[in-house]
């Protein structure tokens, strides 16, 4: 008994430090991540202490449109969109006013508070710029939404253009550790990702910066991740289990069962297999279990105690039934699908909340 009541006091204590600004350490970080399961509900009660200080019981809902799809000349291993990859999924360039415009209607009325459309592409050409500047103003005039976009590497100038234009926020995720990176990209750095966050920040919009858990990454390079993010200081920070979509490097071999993820029995494909270019070095997916991804969540919000932090995509295949959890450590979803995959039904996610005792966060 007296063991279990000192685990507990250990959570407790790490909680009382962050909530008075003693950032977390590497040790104290990485001990979270490695806990045992029979842990993880004192280490969840810790980070919805720090969770409800800032954010009490409220959940920002987040909405998707993947406003340009596939062609894309990056060779990202977890991508179903880059140019490595053989994913039977949509492609097209930018969509019209129309559609645009449509996607934040249904933002709107799935109560999502921010609306997130992705450009497929290294970085933005200056008709996909254009075309942002003009369709930022007449979302903003028609609904009460922020308005986040994410456009691949981007220049100081770019930054700035959008920032005039009324964009809020600007997406673009790390992914992983800096030692990690290079084992999943080829076609740019990890420090051409730093540039593009510095330039984000110059220009005054508002960071949104994360990464993907289960690309074949040691507990600490997810650990050197979430510090990195504190270091940057993302304002949200999507947290996403990796989707092992066919026709990526980082696929499975066949589907599970359910044709949710990984499966018993499954075997990943290693990274570099099947490409032709051999430039990456072979890594498999790693198998993830709803305790693990709890610890990343829980260490994620006290490491950067406060930030928003999404629970992004892969929640509904690697948390499962666990999925209503990671809201004491999570206080973002996104409702409805992903890039190139589905998400569950919102009608789930809403009586999700409401179970919990959750509020969704209003409009801006």
């Amino acid at each position: 008994m007296l063991q279990i009541i000192r685990k507990h006091d250990r959570y407790s204590r790490l909680a009382d430090n962050v909530l008075i600004g003693r950032p977390l350490t590497h040790e104290q970080a990485l001990s979270i991540v490695n806990a045992p399961d029979d842990e993880l509900l004192d280490i969840l009660a810790a980070a919805y202490r720090v969770r409800h200080e800032r954010f009490g019981n409220t959940v920002q809902l987040h909405f998707l449109m993947n406003a340009k799809s596939g062609l894309c000349p990056e060779d990202c291993s977890y991508c179903s969109q880059s140019k490595v990859a053989t994913s039977e999924i949509p492609r097209y360039n930018l969509l019209n006013r129309e559609k645009l415009m449509a996607g934040a209607k249904a933002a709107h009325e799935r109560k999502a508070r921010t609306y997130c459309m992705v450009i497929s592409a290294r970085g933005p050409n200056e008709g996909e710029i254009r075309t942002v500047e003009e369709i930022v103003p007449q979302i903003k005039a028609a609904y009460p939404l922020r308005i986040c976009v994410s456009m691949g590497l981007l220049t100081d100038e770019q930054a700035r253009r959008l920032r005039a234009c009324g964009v809020d926020r600007v997406n673009h995720n790390v992914n992983t550790s800096p030692e990690h990176y290079a084992k999943i990209c080829t076609t740019h750095t990890y420090d051409d990702r730093l540039a593009t966050i510095r330039a984000v920040k110059s220009a005054g919009l508002e960071i949104c910066c994360g990464g993907i858990v289960g690309m074949g990454e040691r507990p600490d390079d997810v650990v050197r991740m979430a510090l990195e993010l504190r270091e940057i200081g993302a304002e949200s920070i999507p947290v996403n289990f990796l989707i092992p979509i066919e026709g990526t490097p980082l696929a499975i071999s066949k589907p599970s069962p359910s044709g949710r993820g990984l499966g018993e029995g499954n075997l990943p494909l290693p990274l570099g297999e099947g490409r032709g270019e051999g430039a990456l070095e072979k890594i498999t997916a790693t198998a993830l279990n709803p305790r693990y991804c709890l610890k990343v969540l829980a260490m994620a919000r006290l490491t950067n105690p406060t930030s928003e932090i999404r629970v992004a995509a892969g929640r509904e295949i690697h948390l499962r039934s666990l999925q209503p959890l990671a809201l004491y450590a999570a206080n973002s979803l996104f409702v409805g699908d992903y890039l190139t995959t589905d998400g569950q039904p919102p009608q789930e996610d809403y009586e999700m909340l409401e179970d919990l005792g959750f509020e969704i966060a209003p409009a801006r």
